[in-house]
This record gives C-alpha cells, structure tokens and sequence, in this order.
C-alpha cells in the first residue's frame, strides 16, 4: 500500500500531480477525463475520492484551491495524533502550504519535500516553527516517545514560546537534554518526583504506569522500549493475549504505551492471535530461531515447552533476546493459553 495519495482538478495539475506522485512513489486521482491520459485513479466527484481515501494514506497532496481542500477534509477530520498530514499548493507549484498535523503527521516536513520538488516554497504556520523553537511533539516524534495525554501538548508549546521554564522529569534521558547546553527552550530539571511544582507546565518522561497530576500542565512521554515476549497455545485469541497484557502490565506499574516490540518463537509466525494483538497494539513482531533462543538461560524453563517447541522458553527468552540488559522486569506469567514475560530493551 503505497503511503502518499496527490489529487489534481485541472489538465495543468494533472502534469504537476503525476510528476509528483512518481518522484513520491505516490498514488494519483483526477477527474474521470482526465485519468486515463495520466495513468491515474479516477473519481467523478473529489468529496467521494477523499472519503475512501483519508484514513488509508498517512500522506495527502491536494494541487487545488485552499477553499476546495478545507472543505473536503473537514468531515474527516478527527484529533491531531490521527489525522493524516495534509499539504496543498497551487497548480504551478509556487505555494506549497502546510495544513493539518504539521507536527505528529509530518505535515511541515512534506511540504519542504515537495517544494524542494516543484521550486516552489514552503508555507508554514505553527507558532514554534514560525519563531524558530523547537515543538515538544516533534521533539517526542524524534526520539520515539508516546504522547499520552495530547492535551498538554499545548501548554509546553505555549511554555517554549513564552520563553516560560518547562521541567523535565527524565532519569533515564529518553528525550536526550540532559549535558546539553541549548535545548532551545528553558529547561528545568527535575531529579527527584516530588520536587516536581504543579504550576509549573512541565513533561515527565516514564515506561512506568503515570497518570496526570496537573491537568494539562504535566505532559506524559512513553518511550518506547519494553518487549513483551508471548508464548501461547496454538490457536489462542487475541483477545486472550491482550487481557494477559494488560493485567500484568498494570499489577506491575509498567505502560503499555512503552511496548516497542511483541517477542516470540519463528513457529509462530501464522498465529493469528498474536499477529492481530501486535496490531491492535501497533507494534512490529520480533520472530526468534531455536537456534537464537536456545543461547539464552531463561529463569523458568519449561519440559512442556522443550517437548513441544524445541526450546525450554518462549516468553522470557524472546524478551532477553531483544534486552541489552538482558534482565527481566516481569518474568514469566501465565494466563489459560498464554505466558508473558517483560524487558526493559535498553
């Protein structure tokens, strides 16, 4: 599935839009009299194309009027860490404007890209970027981190462009301020949870279960850096190997925001179960051999297991496998048809 749709109304825009969707690897749609002449999708009406189209292409070019583009996208739209980025620009190319999710959908960046493409320029219009600051979503994007509660993304953005103190809470310095003399914006740091001031806007850094304590002043980055090594009976559901999930990650004060990867044996590369919790989770799958396995000493090994699979554990060795550390922070945990088990990848 290709990730970049370029819609074009005119003959003149039909040629701009094919240049770019070939340089783009992108999907074209034009009028219905115009598609067969460009190789392109065609529609006979623009409003029905964008409706099949918005959830399933993270990349959309309109070369059409800003008025037509805001009127099409408007039903569609649904909150700023689901919307697709949404660029627009003239049929010569000149004027190449960001218009929704310029920071989490990479908006901003595909208008540079395509500008760079046609000559044209660039229009960008959020504040951080238009005073030249850093955006803390963009700077969370950066590094991998989770936004769990987007609506404080705001108050740090209004923070950095006050030139207003934002404390940092990150032990492990996922957001990687930590020796560095110019974040961009003011930083104060914080080393201890409860030197932590509420009126102050700030952002807390954790792979651990954190709710909010201050509205919208506390903003909450997830990195993305625990494994989840699943080992489960053939034919489980995911339904099973997410309750499982769930409980554990909550009996043991960890986010499920932070799962980089699910782990298990190559053998199960067709289970079902385990292939739809990963995308349900939105999480890659890390298969791994016997052969990888059977270097790892997990703490509770398996005869059942080793009789069955060929290796003593499923769970906890995938997860060592993908650890730097190689230490388990939960070990493994057993539900009906699945087993668990947690690591911390670095």
């Amino acid at each position: 599935m290709k990730k970049t749709v370029v819609y074009a109304l005119t003959q003149t825009g039909a040629w701009l839009g094919k240049s770019l969707a070939d340089q783009t690897e992108g999907e074209l749609f034009l009028p219905a009299y115009l598609a067969d002449n460009f190789g392109a999708e065609p529609f006979d009406s623009l409003s029905d194309a964008v409706s099949m189209n918005f959830s399933l292409y993270p990349c959309q070019i309109f070369i059409a009027a800003a008025g037509i583009v805001v009127r099409v996208i408007a039903p569609h739209l649904k909150s700023k860490d689901k919307d697709p980025a949404v660029v627009f620009l003239d049929q010569e190319g000149k004027h190449v404007v960001s218009l929704l999710s310029g920071h989490l959908g990479g908006a901003n960046d595909l208008a540079h890209k395509v500008a760079l493409l046609t000559g044209g320029d660039a229009i960008i219009t959020t504040a951080t970027d238009t005073a030249g600051l850093p955006a803390i979503d963009m700077l969370a994007k950066k590094k991998d981190l989770t936004i769990c509660n987007l609506n404080a993304v705001k108050s740090i953005n209004m923070a950095i462009l006050n030139g207003d103190p934002v404390q940092v809470y990150d032990p492990e310095d996922r957001l990687g301020l930590q020796g560095q003399e110019d974040a961009g914006f003011s930083v104060q740091r914080v080393t201890e949870e409860n030197k932590w001031i509420k009126r102050i806007a700030g952002v807390w850094v954790t792979w651990k279960s954190k709710v909010p304590e201050c509205g919208i002043n506390q903003l909450i980055l997830c990195p993305r850096c625990l494994i989840a090594g699943v080992g489960c009976n053939r034919g489980t559901e995911a339904r099973e190997i997410l309750e499982l999930i769930s409980t554990t990650f909550k009996d043991n004060d960890l986010s499920v925001k932070s799962i980089k990867y699910i782990s298990t044996i190559e053998d199960k590369r067709d289970e079902q179960g385990i292939l739809d919790a990963a995308c349900m989770l939105g999480v890659p799958i890390f298969f791994a051999s016997p052969l990888e396995i059977n270097t790892i000493k997990a703490p509770n090994p398996s005869s059942i297991v080793k009789k069955h699979m060929g290796v003593s554990s499923v769970c906890e060795a995938t997860a060592l496998l993908k650890s730097t550390k190689k230490k388990l922070l939960v070990p493994k945990t057993k539900g009906l048809n699945v087993t668990l088990a947690v690591a911390l990848e670095d």
